[in-house]
């Protein structure tokens, strides 16, 4: 990915590789010149937008990484949603940016996104073939409150009947929902939302700038009334936080009552960059699960197996007793880059 004539500092050419396949990431280019950011709200001076212009933005997932997908649109790099856990905080390094503060509140916005997506989908060797969205950083997230790049973006994909998939724990979706629904008259639609758990009080601490649960359900019981239904990444389930068997248990019923069609769990994960900021916040407000943790993961990324299999058991079990009997599609992993694409196995 290669970006040149950014918005706000004019005449400034940078070349940025956000959207390298994983196997071509090699850490941050020290010396990059970033163009300068602007408040993404006014009044506020925590959050700000990076401007820049794409030259590509379909970016092809490598061929070993075994998802149901081969296409990716990211018109984001960054999340103001700020989850304590977020996977994709490593990325921010590549741009000499931390992945603590920085990927929270210096969001890069690819402002020409969604004609540049038309372009690309009208080459003649563009095969149609869908693309998933979500898999990265939200793409409606607070900034798409301000840009818009999503609706362009899905306007382009159903003018071309290209089939399409969304992974969000954002309400701005609903903005989009009349355009959604003419997507799905034309070609296959897949909507999906992450929620791990409806306790508002975990909610506030570990994603602080999300929707709140309650909002989130909400997404779920419009897609579901509107008919084009709508599935759950029940992730992150959080160790001593929301995986006791009545913690899952209520979740599971909201889900159920809100009308999901299908729900996923997904244990933590700890990588690079969200592992050192997940950590520091549970020193500060759960240091007694600091030895839960040091058993379940040492200094590793995952949690075992027997974990895992255990927490699907419990979400199975609430699933059977709330009337959806779909066995939830979890956690089989072939490799280390599989497992950091789970979350999106739910947008089939």
């Amino acid at each position: 990915m290669r970006w040149e004539e950014q918005r706000t500092t004019a005449g400034l050419a940078s070349e940025l590789p956000l959207d390298l396949p994983e196997p071509e990431r090699r850490g941050g280019r020290a010396g990059l010149r970033l163009p300068e950011p602007v408040p993404i709200e006014a009044g506020t001076e925590e959050a700000y937008a990076i401007e820049v212009r794409a030259k590509s933005i379909l970016n092809r997932v490598p061929g070993e990484s075994h998802v149901p997908f081969r296409w990716t649109v990211n018109p984001y790099r960054g999340c103001g949603h700020a989850c304590r856990y977020c996977f994709a905080r490593n990325t921010h390094s590549y741009l000499d940016l931390d992945t603590g503060h920085d990927f929270d509140s210096k969001i890069v916005v690819k402002v020409n996104a969604g004609t540049l997506l038309r372009r690309e989908l009208a080459r003649p060797k563009w095969a149609g073939e869908p693309v998933a969205m979500g898999t990265n950083t939200d793409p409606y997230q607070r900034a798409e409150g301000r840009y818009g790049l999503m609706r362009e973006i899905i306007g382009a994909l159903r003018d071309r009947a290209n089939p399409f998939s969304v992974l969000t724990k954002g309400t701005l979706i609903l903005r989009d929902l009349d355009l959604i629904a003419r997507a799905a008259e034309v070609t296959d639609v897949s909507i999906a939302v992450s929620l791990g758990s409806v306790d508002e009080e975990l909610w506030r601490g570990v994603e602080p700038g999300a929707p709140s649960p309650l909002r989130r359900l909400d997404v779920v019981r419009r897609f579901t009334e509107a008919g084009i239904g709508c599935s759950v990444l029940m992730a992150p389930v959080l160790p001593g936080l929301s995986d006791a068997p009545e913690r899952i248990e209520e979740t599971v019923a909201a889900l159920v009552a809100a009308g999901a069609r299908s729900i996923t769990p997904l244990v933590l994960h700890l990588r690079p960059g969200a592992r050192e900021w997940y950590r520091a916040w549970l020193q500060r407000e759960h240091p007694e699960l600091l030895p839960l943790y040091a058993r379940l993961y040492g200094d590793g990324s995952y949690a075992p197996k027997s974990y895992q299999r255990d927490v699907v058991r419990r979400v199975t079990e609430a699933m059977r007793r709330h009337g959806l009997v779909e066995r939830p599609r979890a956690a089989a992993v072939r490799s280390e880059a599989d497992r950091d694409r789970q979350r999106q196995l739910s947008l089939l």
